[in-house]
């Protein structure tokens, strides 16, 4: 009879009240209840029905809600064995062994029959978890993506015909999605938790912009596809700056990247300018992991006056820790130089208080020659824009003549922000909320 007590690699489980109380009851049913501790049974397994239903809830679970959650823990699980076996060939040692011991409990989790216990009990309400219908068809706490993958996995592990055939099922997933949070999201942010610790929490509703949603700027896309392409596959890769005029599509083109390379192992690390105090415990999270981490800085520029721009100069280069080669910083900034410059910083001849203005300037851009790659996103002409509008208004199917079209887009442009890509979403944005009425 399984026990979760018995679980070696599985012991510390994030949500593990479920099977904790779900294994002493169906022990004691099996073997004899302890009537010194005055247990309620029936109660408890109404509480464990209640916990179901509201996993099933946070995660768009259906189905046998009893398995779905014998397999959120085994894909949420951080251990030894799980950790190494994300996206590798093979895990090879004892590790294997002992692995195999722990899957053995879960399969006998997975194949129990709860039918004399819910007779027993006088509990037929128990069915309805073993085949339950969601309310809706979405999640609070996974996106569909994520939530069908786990699904699929549970259908394949209540097949299992044997333990190994249960361990590889596990291990495949591992291998393919990784595990944990970085196994199952694409996009991170960085918070304090209430002991002021640094965490990485998922960001559950990721935006699904691909490079080909950008119009035009094929040099740019390329040039970042290139660097990153190199990060993913293992060689030699740089830190980017994307810099260019506002709305010119620099922030779409890191949201594409990610969602393109997700699937062979990368990650985005969202960061922002006053979190630099925390770029190293960042760092120290994601160096042990088998995935690919770009830490993403939008909007990067600094005043004359902010001084953390010293954090990200240390970790890039310059700090005695070397940058993990898992890791690298893409960043977007319409300036070039990233901090203000004034026309006094390049005045090589006037000393201010023995400090030659030179230098001044040389410190100001010594963060932004950081990045070995650097991309500029041009602001488009009129010609460029138009051709924007008509790629997103066919994608959109917006069916309006085209000299009409250009013509209210042209009118839109000079009353919200000038030409740019962004303004091009925003005008047909308004088209498709005003039901093509112009």
């Amino acid at each position: 009879m399984f026990r979760d007590g018995e679980l070696i690699l599985y012991h510390n489980l994030k949500r593990g009240d479920i099977l904790r109380d779900m294994s002493k009851l169906i022990y004691e049913y099996e073997f004899g209840y302890d009537e010194e501790e005055h247990v309620d049974y029936r109660t408890l397994l109404f509480d464990i029905v209640s916990r179901l239903v509201e996993l099933a809830a946070d995660h768009g679970y259906r189905g046998n809600l009893w398995q779905m959650y014998l397999t959120y823990l085994l894909v949420n699980n951080e251990n030894s064995y799980s950790v190494a076996a994300e996206l590798r060939e093979s895990v090879h040692g004892t590790i294997n062994e002992i692995a195999l011991h722990d899957f053995t409990i879960f399969k006998e989790m997975f194949d129990y029959d709860f039918g004399e216990v819910a007779e027993a009990l006088n509990m037929e309400c128990i069915g309805s978890i073993l085949d339950y219908e969601g309310i809706d068809d979405a999640g609070r706490t996974f996106n569909k993506r994520v939530r069908d993958r786990v699904c699929e996995l549970g259908v394949l592990l209540a097949k299992a015909e044997s333990v190994q055939s249960f361990m590889d099922a596990v291990t495949d997933f591992y291998r393919c999605f990784g595990v944990g949070k970085f196994g199952l999201h694409k996009g991170f942010r960085v918070e304090h938790n209430r002991k002021d610790e640094v965490v990485i929490r998922p960001i559950k509703n990721i935006a699904h912009v691909y490079l080909d949603d950008l119009v035009g700027y094929e040099i740019a896309k390329q040039k970042l596809i290139e660097n990153t392409e190199a990060f993913v596959e293992g060689r030699r890769a740089n830190n980017c700056l994307l810099f260019g005029d506002a709305g010119t599509g620099k922030s779409s083109a890191i949201k594409g990247i990610m969602n393109k390379y997700y699937d062979k192992g990368l990650r985005l690390i969202e960061l922002y300018k006053h979190q630099f105090r925390d770029i190293n415990d960042v760092i120290s999270q994601l160096k042990t992991r088998n995935y690919k981490f770009i830490i993403y800085m939008d909007d990067l520029s600094f005043e004359e006056f902010e001084t953390e721009y010293k954090y990200l100069k240390a970790v890039i280069e310059g700090g005695l820790e070397k940058k993990p080669s898992n890791i690298l910083i893409y960043a977007t900034s319409n300036r070039r130089h990233l901090i203000k410059e004034t026309w006094s910083d390049r005045d090589d001849i006037r000393v201010d208080n023995g400090i030659h203005k030179s230098d001044t300037m040389q410190e100001k851009l010594s963060l932004a020659y950081r990045f070995g790659v650097t991309i500029y996103f041009e602001k488009p002409g009129k010609k460029e824009f138009h051709e924007i509008v008509k790629t997103l208004a066919l994608k959109n199917d917006v069916d309006i003549p085209e000299a009409v079209l250009l013509a209210e887009a042209d009118k839109w442009e000079l009353a919200h922000g000038g030409l740019s890509g962004r303004t091009a979403v925003q005008f047909i944005d308004h088209i498709l909320g005003t039901a093509h009425n112009i």
